[in-house]
């Protein structure tokens, strides 16, 4: 059996890790070639995506794409870890009279390019450590504020239960957005604290959570269908593409800079946000001309590459080998 290489959608179930799921695919696929574009947290569902095989080196080209999230917030009530699985930070306040006028009030300065300042049960690493080990071990952890992006911060439904205020809320935010952050922060405007009770990613970029597949626990069974995007049709969705022959795609597996069948398209990628290529450009980390998908005749994945300014010709940043190429 060949290795298998391409994108995988999964829709996390609630309560498993991220890396549970990446341990449970390399597992049920056969390989230890697995890895993801941003986890989620344990209490979070949705949409997760995995690199695998050739399409792990994909993966930098997906994990800075915008992400819209669902969510529920609890107001009357903080928690030290910003979400229902922590412990409550003094006792609960009255938010029955809290009307949705004031929520409205209080989302407004939290939409847009915002500075946020992330939870501290978070995996962001200070000093080499992750800021979640060093609050564990009881330590006070300041983790500075974070330019972010809140394209959309709005609520879709609200409950009074007792003395709490319940929103449910949908989120579109950039890559490195703690969610969890902006619960917090609302509450805190309000005066009477929040914290998260629900969470789940609904999209990423242009993939959605109704694209992904369940994968089974261990102990659910094995017999599943995991079906891989291909590395092709992945990158076709975040980026620019261009085709090439087979001579300039063997070339281009040399590590040759080749000439497109045609000019290169547009920075404009079908059925992706129009902030999907640029997301795709930062999260490469290089200056110049967008990405571009080089695609063979059969529509695969030859290379990633960029245009040389002036000349047309194309260079690869990343390479798939003819044997890896879906």
């Amino acid at each position: 059996m060949s290795a298998p290489h391409g994108v995988l959608l999964v829709d996390k179930a609630p309560d498993r890790t991220s890396h549970d799921v990446v341990a449970r695919v390399r597992w049920l696929l056969g390989t230890k070639k697995v890895g993801h574009a941003g986890t989620l947290d344990p209490m979070a569902t949705g949409l997760l995506i995995l690199g695998i095989g050739q399409g792990t080196r994909l993966l930098t080209h997906l994990v800075g794409l915008p992400k819209t999230y669902t969510a529920t917030i609890r107001l009357g009530a903080a928690t030290t870890t910003d979400d229902r699985e922590g412990e409550p930070i003094g006792p609960a306040r009255d938010a029955s009279g809290i009307s949705l006028a004031q929520v409205e009030a209080a989302l407004a300065p939290l939409r847009g390019d915002i500075l946020q300042v992330p939870s501290t049960v978070s995996a962001i690493k200070v000093d080499g450590k992750r800021a979640y080990a060093r609050a564990r071990a009881g330590e006070d952890v300041q983790l500075a504020a974070r330019p972010v992006t809140i394209s959309r911060f709005a609520v879709t439904a609200s409950r009074r239960e007792g003395g709490f205020l319940d929103l449910d809320a949908v989120v579109t935010c950039s890559s490195g957005t703690y969610v969890r952050a902006l619960a917090r922060d609302l509450g805190t405007a309000l005066g009477v604290g929040g914290h998260l009770t629900a969470l789940r990613r609904e999209e990423v970029g242009p993939f959605r959570v109704g694209e992904s597949v369940h994968v089974p626990a261990r102990g659910e069974g094995d017999d599943v269908d995991l079906p891989l995007l291909g590395l092709g049709a992945a990158a076709s969705r975040v980026m620019p593409t261009v085709p090439v022959d087979e001579a300039a795609a063997r070339d281009l597996g040399h590590g040759k800079q080749v000439r497109a069948l045609r000019p290169a398209a547009p920075d404009a990628a079908p059925a992706a946000p129009d902030s999907a290529p640029a997301a795709a450009d930062a999260a490469a980390g290089s200056a110049g001309e967008s990405p571009r998908a080089a695609l063979d005749p059969a529509g695969h994945l030859a290379a990633v590459v960029r245009e040389e300014p002036g000349d047309g010709l194309l260079r690869p940043v990343l390479v798939v080998p003819p044997e890896a190429r879906t």
